[in-house]
């Protein structure tokens, strides 16, 4: 019996599962919430700008900018909006009932 292989294999298995098992402390989680978050309020800035801009331009008397694209525009940044209001209200409403428990 090849004992070597064996002893190999072993150890393959034992790093693979310390590498998967990690597990994730308190402060990881809170700092992938939080780049996700950002990540998310930048987008909607980033669309509520691109349809300011749009709409900028409209008026101004931009040619290659039509109302169909501003209201769309409109649209898209406004449904972000109220989704990043909704999620907050969510959050907020968690926040509160996980201070009202007891103990």
């Amino acid at each position: 019996m090849k004992i070597n292989p064996m002893q190999h294999e072993m150890q393959t298995m034992a790093l693979e599962a310390q590498n998967t098992t990690r597990a994730a402390t308190g402060q990881q989680v809170s700092q992938d919430f939080s780049e996700l978050l950002t990540s998310a309020i930048n987008h909607v800035n980033g669309l509520q700008n691109a349809s300011s801009d749009l709409a900028t331009r409209f008026d101004q008397g931009d040619r290659s900018v039509s109302l169909s694209d501003v209201m769309i525009a409109r649209n898209k940044s406004s449904v972000a909006f109220e989704a990043t209001v909704q999620t907050r209200n969510k959050l907020v409403e968690a926040y509160k009932e996980l201070m009202n428990m007891p103990v």
